[in-house]
């Protein structure tokens, strides 16, 4: 994991969840408020999805393996993802029963003074936690809006703190609802309609983070300006006269693999080539020094087959296209060279 915000804004997060989960409890304890027992749950939830992620950074850091040659970068979606079914399971649903338990038995709030001095405490903690993840996590978003930050980050650490923190400060603010509305009409209904809210706000925030964590796990490619630089990279307007196709894909936050076919001129020697090939993946590592594996193949460019549509982009995984001059699913006697 990066030693910058993500880190930082995740044991921001677990030291405050902790704090205030003991403070719910008690108050609980002594209101019998179902409210702040689910939002005692909701803050166990978080401590646990904090510690996953720390996890999750950790066993990202082992070095690569025969079994696992691309590394483990991987791990830290894998542990996101986890936390979105924590989340859904351990908050949301124990949120939502506790809430249907507690309008179907309803009844007094009793010392209702812990509930709302510790949901004001609450408040203040998860502020300075969530003041903590807005300040890392605008030091790498750059222009992007919150909502394209969230879709579009490849570190999965710091929008799953602000999601989490975000729906901690709703659910708080919504069981000082409930918990108030119980004390103002004597019903301990408003205390139970205040936990189902809490319930379906921390479903909602699991199913966004299951959605974007998806993405990450089944693979996705580098950011657009990412791949022009790239591509600009690669080529030289000399031996390496353009990109003809390209594919990225994260092998993890801070890890990037690039294949490409480059184009290379039709006279050049094979020890050219390959002197190409090794100067153009060292200039699109000093581009984007995330791109640590790449494979760069040497073709020739045909116009006539550019026109024809010859795209291999549109067959991932099938049989390599015809490169003219050459029978059908061979390639060109020409040095290939990997990123290692």
């Amino acid at each position: 994991m990066s030693a910058s915000g993500g880190t930082k804004a995740i044991v921001a997060a677990l030291g405050a969840n902790l704090a205030i989960a003991v403070a719910k409890f008690v108050a609980f304890l002594f209101s019998g408020s179902s409210s702040m027992l689910a939002e005692s749950v909701h803050s166990v939830a978080d401590s646990g999805n904090q510690g996953l992620l720390l996890l999750g950074g950790k066993k990202a850091r082992r070095e690569a393996t025969p079994q696992h040659p691309f590394g483990y970068g991987r791990e830290r979606y894998i542990y996101a993802f986890l936390v979105s079914i924590v989340l859904f399971s351990v908050g949301g649903m124990f949120a939502l029963y506790e809430g249907y338990e507690k309008i179907k038995h309803p009844h007094e709030i009793e010392s209702w003074y812990w509930p709302v001095g510790v949901l004001v405490f609450a408040i203040i903690a998860e502020g300075f936690s969530f003041r903590t993840a807005i300040k890392e996590s605008n030091e790498t978003r750059g222009s992007l809006s919150w909502r394209e930050f969230i879709r579009r980050a490849k570190a999965p650490e710091l929008p799953v703190v602000l999601l989490e923190d975000l729906g901690a400060l709703i659910g708080l603010v919504l069981a000082l609802g409930g918990v108030g509305m119980a004390l103002a009409t004597g019903d301990g209904v408003w205390d139970g309609i205040g936990t189902l809210c809490i319930g379906a706000l921390l479903i909602t925030i699991a199913i966004v983070l299951a959605a974007e964590t998806k993405s990450l796990l089944l693979g996705e490619a580098a950011g657009a300006d990412q791949v022009e630089k790239i591509k600009a990279a690669a080529v030289d307007g000399d031996t390496v006269t353009r990109v003809i196709h390209m594919r990225t894909l994260h092998l993890g936050p801070e890890e990037l693999l690039v294949a490409a076919k480059i184009a290379v001129r039709h006279e050049d020697t094979a020890s050219e080539v390959a002197n190409a090939i090794n100067a153009a993946e060292a200039r699109i590592r000093e581009a984007v020094p995330i791109a640590r594996v790449i494979y760069l193949e040497p073709d020739i460019y045909s116009e006539a087959a550019a026109a024809a549509g010859a795209n291999p982009g549109k067959t991932p995984g099938g049989a390599p296209e015809a490169t003219p001059g050459t029978p059908s699913g061979k390639t060109p006697d020409l040095p290939a060279n990997s990123g290692h």
